[in-house]
């Protein structure tokens, strides 16, 4: 029995981007698979078949033989963390030995030409670069090449290796070109410092990829490796969560990290839900109360049944959410790449095309004129300009966010953020504090505050509950103390009950009020409601005869978030909130930051869908959130975006990290993206006109009307100035406001 099955697999072997789409394409046209996305960030395909039709055997084959290899074995997929970081290593050794010697040979090259023995020492330096450090650029080229493609490794391959081999020829037999009284020159510094910058472009590449699994990782991490199983005659007994089952009796204690998950059957107790809900008030549980795997417990214990276990729990599901809204991204395109399978092939045949005409109109001195203008052709086509358009700007454009406390994690979201039409805030930890606390404490009668002040703090004191830390914390700011002793009672669900000095008080909701015959009078009705409307939690406090207090407790908004939600509306960019609180709570925090749209009561898997709502609209999305519950809908949304102050998966999940609570970080790494972008653009069109005017004139379209012929140091001049003014037009970003 087949079936429609996703399953993600990770992608060995690839190199760029390029690479990406070849693994895709190649997955795509298989029998029985209906969709392939690439990962590239990340090295993971995920890909949507039927299990009938194909197999994952059948689809490794099949990358295999593209030149590139799928790991489907669950061992091997335990290993890919250990292989990232062994090929991180690699490179990194690979980076630094290119660097040390391509310096010499720079310094050399460019200063120190007409030394004794110079060709000779920077072939000595050049020939380890290119054979040792640069030979995967020569390997990747030729797999390529075996199947009909051709990315950055084949132009860096091709301009590297035939610079080289002309330097190399020039060194053996300089008298060839003496003879014509041409200088022979050597271009070893462009082999060198072309593979040691590419290779250092990579090593950065390489180590952003590696840190994508931290967030899984750390997801992981939140299930308790141990447990505490209760057998049928009371014995406890620890043992590995792996050989937990559905129906055991498994014990939690105080501070315990819930295991998996299940129902409660004795006991009380507190524990914080905020990854699964994101609300930041722990929730009571008790007898019947339904607990999740990776929350955690706070003050009491209790002992629930495990009913969800392994891949079934919420923690699990949320875990291959994210695996999957990562790995369903389109594959990083990068516009070099793409125009690379277009542009090699196409400057190559220029080259040979060059070389032919030459050859049959170059009269005497054909082939000297053939090889010259063919070699100046490929020289000045190097990548160096087009390899730099991108990465310059989008390095200024990160160190300069840095500087405003933006940290963003890779160069795709930079480049993306400016065309977003979306903003997405999580309510609770992201437009609020996330932490509870008293707004006022309204007093019925002032006559007897010293006596009941006391009570209340000495009440509150008892209670685990996390509104009641917040009156604590409230009363012992204004210098209330209290060494009261009497009797404390939990009131499960409505608040506490306690009796001090022969009197009994009450804490707690109007239900536990009502139930003890405390009623409200039309004022205190009147103020409830208007708190309440104000998304505030009221709480009461009473003695056997009337209310003596209403305590407001709410959340606070940051003070930036009304001018960053104005400043993102500006900027012609809709701007939705999403929470988990009632629809009063969440309709009075918009009101009061000026906010149109916004979604109450709402689970994680909502803001996931929520945000493919938004794109199947055809808007770009960025996601702003700080806990995990938002992790699914940060990994789904185009630009993710977490609050430094948040958990870490979300920081790991998200693509941008805003390392201050002011919300106005997100419209200036708004701006920040519309410069880099309009640096790259600007970039890409001068290295294109760059190509555009060398290419005719390093083949000498010049020749015939102006006997013009553009030597290959000037070529290698004019490639260097492009590269310059690429990095001069990147650094201008430093320079600009946001």
């Amino acid at each position: 029995m087949g079936g429609e099955k996703k399953e993600t697999f990770y992608v060995a072997g690839m190199s760029c981007a390029g690479c990406a789409t070849n693994v895709e394409v190649t997955l795509s046209k298989q029998e029985g698979v209906k969709e392939a996305k690439v990962n590239f960030a990340s090295s993971t395909v995920l890909v949507e078949y039927d299990e009938a039709r194909t197999s994952p055997q059948a689809l490794q084959k099949a990358v295999q033989a593209a030149g590139y290899d799928l790991i489907i074995e669950e061992e091997e997929k335990n290993e890919v963390e250990e292989r990232q970081e062994a090929e991180y290593r690699r490179l990194k050794k690979r980076t630094w030995g290119a660097i040390l010697l391509a310096l010499p040979v720079f310094i050399i090259g460019m200063f120190f030409m007409h030394m004794p023995y110079g060709n000779w020492i920077m072939l000595g330096f050049t020939l380890p670069v290119l054979t040792i450090f640069g030979r995967s650029f020569f390997v990747n080229a030729w797999k390529q090449l075996k199947h009909g493609h051709a990315n950055m490794d084949t132009l860096v391959a091709v301009s590297t290796g035939v610079a080289f081999l002309f330097s190399l020829f020039n060194t053996l037999y300089p008298q060839y070109w003496t003879d014509q009284g041409i200088e022979a020159h050597v271009y070893y510094e462009a082999v060198a410092v072309i593979i040691a910058l590419i290779l250092l472009g990579r090593l950065m590449e390489s180590r952003a990829k590696a840190n994508t699994s931290a967030a899984i990782r750390k997801l992981i991490g939140l299930q308790p490796q141990t447990v505490v199983r209760v057998s049928d005659d009371g014995r406890e007994t620890e043992i590995p969560i792996k050989v937990v089952q559905a129906g055991d009796l498994l014990l939690v204690k105080p501070g315990d990290k819930i295991p998996v998950d299940g129902t409660v059957q004795t006991g009380h107790s507190f524990v914080d839900e905020s990854m699964i809900t994101g609300e930041p008030v722990p929730t009571e549980k008790v007898s019947g109360s339904k607990v999740f795997a990776g929350t955690i417990n706070q003050k009491g214990s209790f002992r629930f049944m495990a009913e969800r276990v392994g891949n079934e729990t919420i923690l699990a599901h949320i875990i291959k959410m994210v695996q999957e809204a990562q790995g369903s991204k389109a594959p990083v395109q990068r516009l070099v790449d793409k125009i690379a399978g277009i542009f090699v092939p196409v400057v190559i045949g220029i080259a040979l095309l060059t070389f032919g005409i030459w050859m049959l109109a170059g009269g005497e001195q054909a082939f000297t004129h053939a090889l010259l203008t063919s070699v100046t052709v490929l020289v000045i086509a190097c990548p160096c300009a087009l390899g730099l358009a991108t990465p310059t700007a989008i390095m200024v454009g990160i160190g300069k966010g840095a500087q405003h406390n933006i940290l963003i994690k890779d160069a795709e979201s930079l480049e993306m953020l400016h065309r977003v039409k979306a903003v997405v805030l999580d309510k609770t930890g992201t437009l609020t504090e996330g932490k509870p606390e008293v707004r006022n404490i309204f007093w019925y009668s002032e006559a007897k505050l010293n006596k009941w002040m006391p009570v209340l703090l000495h009440l509150e004191s008892k209670s685990e509950h996390p509104l009641a830390d917040a009156v604590v914390k409230y009363l012992l700011e204004r210098g209330i103390t209290s060494d009261l002793t009497g009797e404390f009672e939990s009131l499960t669900g409505r608040g506490i009950k306690g009796t001090v000095g022969g009197e009994t008080y009450w804490v707690g909701n109007y239900r536990l009020m009502e139930a003890n015959g405390i009623l409200r009078t039309a004022e205190q009705q009147q103020q409830a409601e208007e708190l309440q409307l104000s998304g505030t939690t009221v709480i009461y406090f009473a003695d056997h005869r009337q209310i003596l207090a209403i305590i407001a407790i709410a959340d606070r908004i940051k003070a930036g978030a009304e001018s960053a939600v104005r400043q993102l509306q500006s900027q012609g960019i809709e701007v939705y909130m999403l929470t988990g609180d009632n629809a009063l709570t969440a309709r009075a925090v918009a009101d009061s930051i000026g906010l149109k749209h916004y979604r109450a009561e709402v689970m994680p898997s909502d803001k996931s869908d929520f945000v493919k709502e938004l794109q199947t609209q055809g808007k770009l999305v960025a996601m702003v959130g700080d806990g995990i519950n938002d992790s699914q809908a940060l990994a789904q949304a185009d630009v993710s975006i977490a609050m430094g102050q948040g958990t870490d998966i979300a920081i790991d999940v998200a693509k941008i990290t805003l390392i201050t609570s002011d919300l106005n970080a997100i419209p200036k790494a708004v701006t920040l993206s519309r410069q880099t972008a309009a640096a790259i653009r600007q970039n890409l069109f001068w290295a294109f006109i760059y190509n555009l005017i060398g290419i005719p004139l390093a083949a000498g379209i010049l020749y015939p009307c102006c006997s013009f012929l553009l030597n290959p140091m000037i070529a290698a001049a004019a490639m260097a100035f492009s590269s310059v003014s690429v990095v001069g037009n990147s650094l201008r970003i430093k320079a600009k406001k946001i």
